[in-house]
């Protein structure tokens, strides 16, 4: 178990702290949400989180098999839908692979992406684009 503590801190600025390691994270609303958007809103969290756990799981695997990522990047657009509810509606992320990857890694790193902890905790209703750029 790992623990997080927040704190609303007015003004529709949250700070989060990270237990173990006591690193910080601030949000604020959206521009579009009552907000300043001077910082990650929630929602942006998100598709950072998902883009993140696919590159970290990507390093994972492909440290374990002799595949080097360092430089891999993403790119995240996150969509919101209104109704019924607010809510993120489909995250179209990018991944740009540093070139040399042999072919048989392609694969296993693109199911290592799609399946990662945080892919795999999302709602079905929330549509996820992925493409990779294997350089």
């Amino acid at each position: 178990m790992v623990e997080m503590k927040l704190i609303y801190e007015g003004g529709l600025h949250t700070t989060a702290t990270h237990g173990p390691s006591g690193a910080e994270v601030a949000t604020d609303a959206p521009v579009d949400n009552q907000g300043k958007g001077e910082s990650f809103s929630p929602t942006d969290l998100l598709g950072t989180a998902l883009a993140s756990c696919m590159l970290t799981t990507m390093a994972i695997v492909g440290d374990r098999e002799g595949w080097k990522i360092d430089g891999a990047r993403a790119r995240v657009e996150k969509q919101m839908e209104l109704e019924p509810k607010r809510r993120v509606g489909r995250l179209v992320v990018a991944l740009t692979m540093p070139p040399g990857l042999p072919g048989a890694a392609r694969a296993r790193l693109d199911e290592t992406a799609r399946g990662c902890p945080v892919a795999l905790s999302l709602h079905p209703d929330l549509i996820v684009e992925l493409s990779i750029d294997w350089g």
